[in-house]
C-alpha cells in the first residue's frame, strides 16, 4: 500500500518540510505536536501542564480529521526538556488516553522548537 499524505486543517500548521500526517498500512503516524494555538500558529505560554493540554487538543482535532480518536492511538513518544516534569505530563496525558492508553516512551531533550516544554508524537491504527 502507498502512503498517503494527509491534510489536517483542524490542527496546527507544519513549520518545517514535513507532513503531520502519513499513512501507510494501516497505520496513522502523526508528526511531533508542539502547542501551537492552531488558529493563530502562535504557541501557548503557561507552564508544561498548560502546554502539554494544548499538545493533546491538538492531537484530538488532527486525529478527528481522519476518522480517528485518541483510542486508535497504539503508541506516543513524548519528548521533554525536563524530565521532573514527568508527573505533570502524566497526570494532563492521562485524561487524554483513557483506561486503554497506547504503549509510550517518555524522552529528555535539551530543547525543543520554539523553546517549548512537550512535545508528542502518535502512532494510531485504523
Amino acid at each position: 500500500m502507498p502512503k498517503t499524505i494527509h491534510d489536517a486543517p483542524n490542527g496546527p500548521r507544519p513549520i518545517g518540510p514535513y507532513s503531520v500526517l502519513t499513512e501507510a498500512n494501516g497505520f496513522v503516524f502523526m508528526s511531533g505536536m508542539i502547542p501551537l494555538d492552531p488558529q493563530t500558529g502562535v504557541g501557548v505560554e503557561g507552564d508544561v501542564a498548560v502546554q502539554t493540554h494544548q499538545v493533546m487538543k491538538n492531537i484530538g482535532a488532527v486525529l478527528g480529521d481522519v476518522g480517528l480518536t485518541y483510542e486508535d492511538i497504539v503508541k506516543t513518544t513524548i519528548f521533554v526538556v525536563d524530565i521532573s516534569d514527568f508527573a505533570a505530563v502524566n497526570e494532563v496525558y492521562g485524561q487524554y488516553v483513557g483506561e486503554s492508553p497506547p504503549a509510550r516512551s517518555t524522552v529528555e531533550v535539551s530543547a525543543l522548537p520554539g523553546g517549548f516544554l512537550v512535545e508528542i508524537e502518535t502512532i494510531s491504527t485504523r
